[in-house]
């Protein structure tokens, strides 16, 4: 039994959600089957097994059927992962802006929404419900997990779930704790803080290292050990954040194993990464959210990040074809993302980019104020237009070879990994965004360069929020870019917005057990 790249890009099977029982709130965890199959003649059956573990990785890039989508009471535009993840990673930078007026987006780049923000509470109920998905594959598979196809199955979902935990650690800190063995009905379930749930997603990734298979032995868009290793890293590389105590040594640690594992390397031509044939020959990326413009349609994903960040005049002003038909005139960057290339805009290959004719930003509701940037494109690296003009074929990159190379790079600034390799790795990545060796480093740079590197590797890899709180530049006023906080120059912002608020509703249904983060 297995699971092909047609499986992960499209041809899922959504009516599980009924099968498996889930909803949006995290209290109302007895919904029953609609659809006639029960969890013993689904996972009874080796063809509906696969099914039910597609759907855990085809979460990540649908939403699902009808109004809402998966998650009731949501709408689909809010409810979907990837765009969610871009929202709350890149919109409160200085990579992002948008221009769009409604749905809670114009709280994000000001950096004021409150805990009834819709785009905040729909990201928050899909990585819930993304856990309870793997938790009820987990739960139903565990008299199976003797076969060695399904201990590989449940390894992997036990590595979907871990990711999406780190996700709310991340953005929410101590969100509502549940797994497999958390009992149906109606469920009040605990929160967890955010030192106990960095030990848990340590513990799941170190436990399930040796089911999953090999680096690069899986099928594309899938997860292996290489992906255990780099979460593992990048949860190392935030530790002080998350848990008060320093980790780098062991980031450095985990990133060196996926690098001297042999199995990855950089691509060539970094534009490439983000094509719509991004899937084809590409030894970098580790593991990815997977599109197809046919099989996998909905208004988030790649979808959302292409057309959203055209229309207007930027096809004109760039000149760039972005595959799409039209455009959403929304996202694109401030001059704060153009700072960090310097005087290097013209010689770095990274800087996909080109500022509107007006590069300020006086108006943000204006789209073609701004700097429009054509890093994600619906075309193909032979230039073809993607399958389908509205949906796009372009997978996302979550992990990349790129992140390991920096994140030990990191390492060893702060001081806890080999400088002489820091820098190698440092210069393999210069290497490639000038197309030779003259933009290479001659010692490792210190931290604000360093930072300044991750930004104009990572823009628009929904990483940059996380990558200024460890920094500690998100909040205050050390560090202002255009319409920090809502003002055209930027202002200082409290420190309590390093966490976003849990969801008004999920408090209001859990009051026992949920605890809002401060000053919300």
């Amino acid at each position: 039994m297995s699971m092909n790249k047609k499986m992960l890009r499209g041809t899922l099977t959504l009516g599980l959600l009924g099968v498996l029982g889930l909803s949006s709130c995290t209290k109302d965890l007895d919904r029953f089957p609609t659809n006639g199959d029960t969890a013993k003649s689904v996972y009874d059956s080796p063809e509906k097994t696969l099914q039910a573990f597609a759907k855990v990785y085809g979460a990540f890039a649908l939403s699902g059927n009808g109004d809402g989508g998966d998650i009731a009471g949501i709408d689909e535009g809010t409810s979907d992962f990837l765009r969610g993840l871009f929202n709350l990673q890149e919109l409160p930078t200085e990579s992002g802006i948008c221009a769009w007026g409604d749905g809670g987006v114009p709280d994000l780049h000001a950096i004021s929404w409150s805990a009834s923000n819709p785009i905040i509470r729909g990201f928050y109920y899909r990585s819930i419900y993304q856990i309870k998905l793997a938790s009820e594959f987990l739960k139903n598979t565990a008299d199976k997990s003797s076969d060695a196809t399904i201990k590989t199955y449940r390894a992997e979902a036990r590595f979907l779930r871990a990711y999406q935990y780190w996700v709310l650690m991340d953005l929410f800190g101590n969100p509502p704790f549940i797994d497999e063995s958390t009992p149906t009905g109606k469920v009040y379930p605990r929160q967890i803080s955010r030192s106990e749930l960095f030990s848990y997603v340590e513990s799941e990734l170190k436990a399930i290292e040796s089911d999953l298979m090999e680096p690069k032995a899986n099928e594309y868009g899938r997860a292996d050990k290489a992906t255990a290793w780099a979460l593992l890293s990048r949860l190392y590389l935030n530790a002080e954040v998350y848990t008060g105590t320093q980790r780098y040594a062991e980031a450095a640690e985990y990133a060196e194993r996926v690098i001297s594992s042999g199995s990855y390397s950089l691509k060539a031509d970094y534009s490439q990464l983000f094509l719509a044939d991004n899937n084809v020959n590409n030894p970098e990326v580790l593991l990815s959210i997977n599109y197809d413009g046919q099989r996998s349609q909905n208004w988030g994903g790649m979808t959302y990040l292409i057309n959203a960040s055209t229309g207007g005049t930027a096809k004109a002003v760039t000149g760039v074809n972005m595959g799409v038909n039209g455009g959403w005139q929304g996202n694109r960057a401030t001059t704060g993302l153009v700072a960090l290339f310097g005087t290097n805009t013209a010689k770095d290959k990274r800087f996909l980019m080109k500022a509107a004719a007006t590069a300020d930003i006086t108006d943000v509701s204006n789209f073609d104020q701004g700097v429009y940037v054509y890093k994600f494109r619906n075309v193909t690296s032979a230039g073809a237009n993607g399958s389908n003009g509205d949906h796009a074929d372009t997978d996302f990159p979550l992990l990349r070879l790129a992140e390991l190379y920096l994140n030990y790079a990191e390492a060893a600034v702060r001081g806890h990994a080999d400088a002489t390799k820091a820098l190698q790795y440092l210069n393999l990545l210069r290497t490639r965004a000038y197309g030779n060796a003259s933009g290479n480093y001659s010692a490792l740079p210190d931290l604000k360069e360093l930072l300044a590197e991750r930004g104009r590797e990572f823009y628009w890899e929904a990483q940059r929020r996380t990558d200024l709180i460890r920094f500690g530049l998100f909040t205050g006023s050390s560090y202002l870019w255009p319409w920090k906080g809502g003002v055209a120059s930027g202002k200082s912002i409290d420190d309590y917005r390093k966490l976003y608020p849990i969801p008004a509703d999920d408090i209001q249904a859990n009051p026992e057990n949920l605890k809002q983060n401060p000053n919300y």
